[in-house]
């Protein structure tokens, strides 16, 4: 029998990233997710892969960087990276963390002053991500700091995160296939429409998507997925949205969120808890308008854990991020930042597309 990680390994490589023969493969994560990085190399070698390069980073390495490091060495940009994105087939990147709060205190100008050099890489980056020149996945290998940031044991973590991938099933690439192949009809049906509203508990927003682009979020992408998304007409949302769930961003947590739109733009705020973190964000430019709105689709996906990759996609709600679009929906604004915020639709929720129903209490009204 196939190991969990084999069976893991198996997915991302043959169909998440889709490796082909002669494909070069970058792999980046931590020392810790080494017994998936393993079998990642074996699966993609034997899927014909030329090459396959890894960027394991080892417990403190970022906050050493920013404490020691001088204005030169904070513009330096990795030749392996800068290579990888540029020219690269197929980029993992594996969420392997030995803490969730090791970035807290930084010294923020040095973080602008690495990140702004990073600037033109991230942009050939979006580029190449947005036509799949780049194949690229985000995964998550479970570690203790994640376990515990969401409450669990790492044991039940482990279930939680292999379940939420599928990888408990016989054929974890075929149930896949299968999500793909129903959410296809819910894209289908918002492609065909212009304009669409989210009403419930202190939700009631709606935006245009004409000549925007609903995307099917199968797990090609991000692993686990089940979401679909669009990047709403920047100047069209209106209306107000509380988001129920916690907003975690950078390692911060904003509780009670809601926003006050007007023609796209977000006119005012209120947090009933991280207010201070909330009006530091909205000071940076493009913040202010949402470059997503989305609908999670993962039934398997019922509990909250502080990880956006994860609580993005639970069955039965609603996000929106303020900031960068996406440039695959045809979205325009761009920003630094791209927070998604989450909102409950189980309880009497709805979805209207054009004014017809589509959605209530967390399931699509669609056969």
């Amino acid at each position: 029998m196939k190991s969990i990680l084999s069976k893991y390994a198996e997915l991302l490589v043959r169909y998440c990233l889709e490796i082909k023969k002669g494909d070069r493969l970058f792999v980046k994560t931590t020392t810790l997710a080494e017994p998936l990085v393993r079998e990642v190399y074996r699966e993609a070698l034997k899927a014909g892969a030329l090459l396959v390069e890894t960027d394991l980073s080892f417990r403190e390495k970022e906050r050493i960087f920013y404490t020691e490091a001088g204005k030169k060495q904070l513009k330096q940009i990795s030749p392996l990276y800068k290579k990888a994105m540029e020219e690269f087939d197929a980029y993992l990147y594996i969420r392997a963390p030995f803490n969730l709060k090791g970035q807290n205190g930084l010294d923020a100008s040095k973080v602008k002053i690495a990140s702004q050099a990073q600037s033109s890489i991230s942009k050939t980056y979006f580029k190449r991500t947005a036509t799949r020149d780049l194949k690229r996945n985000l995964c998550q290998y479970p570690t203790l700091a994640a376990a515990q940031n969401a409450g669990m044991s790492l044991e039940e973590y482990e279930q939680f995160v292999y379940g939420a991938c599928n990888l408990f099933s016989k054929n974890p690439i075929q149930k896949w296939l299968d999500v793909r192949k129903s959410q296809q009809k819910i894209v289908d049906l918002l492609n065909s429409r212009n304009k669409v509203q989210y009403k419930g508990d202190g939700i009631d927003i709606s935006f245009s998507t004409k000549k925007r682009t609903w995307i099917n979020s199968d797990g090609q992408t991000n692993m686990p997925s089940g979401e679909v998304y669009t990047s709403p007409v920047e100047n069209s949302v209106n209306g107000v949205v509380n988001f129920s769930f916690p907003a975690v961003y950078m390692g911060q947590e904003v509780e009670g969120v809601t926003l006050w739109v007007k023609n796209g733009y977000i006119e005012k705020w209120e947090a009933k808890r991280g207010q201070d973190f909330l009006n530091k964000i909205f000071k940076i430019k493009g913040t202010r308008r949402f470059g997503e709105a989305a609908i999670g689709t993962n039934y398997n996906i019922n509990t909250f854990t502080k990880n956006i990759l994860f609580d993005e996609k639970i069955g039965g709600t609603i996000h929106m991020a303020i900031g960068q679009s996406y440039l695959q929906t045809g979205g325009k604004n761009e920003s630094s930042i791209h927070w998604d915020m989450i909102g409950n639709m189980k309880n009497g929720g709805e979805i209207y597309a054009d004014d017809e129903k589509i959605y209530e209490n967390g399931r699509f009204l669609i056969d």
